[in-house]
């Protein structure tokens, strides 16, 4: 079980990260290779990747240097996760090769004594075996983590419209109780499954939270609780459906009726506000939603007995360009 201790000024300090943060991402992506647990939410994205890996000089790096140095265990070194990641790969490569050389030692000799470690993990010390470290880490990216990252935004853009929704609704309470279910929020402390057992006090430092695509079931954070507070967790639900083909689902779209749903759910509502607001049956509401989910535009999350529905970043494009010619055999189509 982690605690993670909240004072009042550690309130007005919580951040729900606005873009998957890549090397997170890439530590779990890590683990899912490294586990059948949770293959089959993932199961397109594991076969292409093997299929990716297999027989290349990549895949051979990979095994070599990335899997030893994030296991799937219950310790990984801080320095492959900084918080200059937040920002984008580079600058997150950038941080890693900058760590100061006793820092690293440290973790590594950490990663060692809990998880173990291969022969040649002390020379990571040396700048040149990182530079090494961060081409296989920026190569890895770029193979299998960046051809999925629309999706991942999609996934994302979803969580920041429910955690936002439930800030406004309930509080930074109600956001902090329905992050996931593996977590419970009983003032001043957060409680979060964990690999371990163990208190982190925030101190007036805040607290950023990272939903993951990648991330399956337990949440993680960083094992040195002096670095800046971070919670990575995986998105609300299932992960989405891969999306239909988007000629006909968006044929599908054109048409009044839903062109004023999707300004409806501009800034989120549950079916039932949806139907109200168009004057139609849920059952009609829902026909529409589950078109433009189809279609990419919105993601649909369940919260507690209803469907919150809000746009992702394709659906906001789509409102922010011009308004596209309906097709003829769609417009009016109800």
């Amino acid at each position: 079980m982690l605690r993670i201790h909240f004072t009042s000024g550690d309130l007005t300090r919580i951040q729900v990260a606005s873009t998957p943060d890549p090397l997170w991402e890439i530590v779990f992506s890590l683990q899912r290779l490294q586990t059948s647990q949770g293959r089959w939410a993932y199961a397109d994205w594991h076969h292409s990747t093997r299929a990716t890996l297999a027989g290349t000089r990549l895949g051979a790096a990979v095994r070599r240097l990335l899997t030893p140095m994030l296991p799937r265990a219950p310790y990984l070194p801080d320095f492959l996760t900084p918080h200059e990641s937040a920002h984008g790969l580079e600058p997150g490569l950038a941080a890693i090769l900058d760590t100061p050389p006793a820092r690293v030692a440290h973790e590594m000799d950490l990663l060692a004594r809990r998880s173990g470690a291969p022969d040649w993990a002390p020379r990571i010390v040396e700048r040149d075996s990182r530079e090494e470290l961060v081409r296989v880490l920026r190569a890895y990216h770029e193979a299998v983590v960046a051809p999925h990252h629309d999706r991942m935004c999609e996934s994302l853009a979803g969580e920041r419209g429910l955690a936002a929704r439930a800030t406004l609704d309930t509080g930074v309470g109600g956001l902090l109780a329905g992050l996931s279910p593996s977590m419970r929020w009983r003032p001043p402390v957060l409680h979060v499954d964990y690999v371990e057992d163990r208190d982190l006090h925030l101190e007036g430092r805040g607290l950023r939270l990272v939903p993951s695509h990648f991330c399956w079931k337990l949440p993680m954070s960083l094992a040195d609780g002096a670095l800046r507070p971070v919670l990575v967790y995986p998105v609300h639900g299932a992960r989405p459906p891969e999306p239909a083909r988007p000629d006909l689902a968006l044929c599908a779209l054109l048409g009044r009726t839903r062109a004023t749903a999707l300004r409806t759910l501009a800034l989120g509502a549950t079916t039932s506000e949806l139907a109200r607001s168009l004057g139609v049956t849920p059952a009609t509401a829902t026909h529409h939603t589950t078109i433009l989910r189809d279609a990419g535009l919105i993601t649909s999350r369940r919260v507690q007995n209803t469907v919150l529905h809000v746009l992702t970043p394709l659906g906001a494009a789509m409102l922010r360009g011009p308004a596209p010619a309906p097709c003829a055999e769609t417009s009016g189509r109800r």
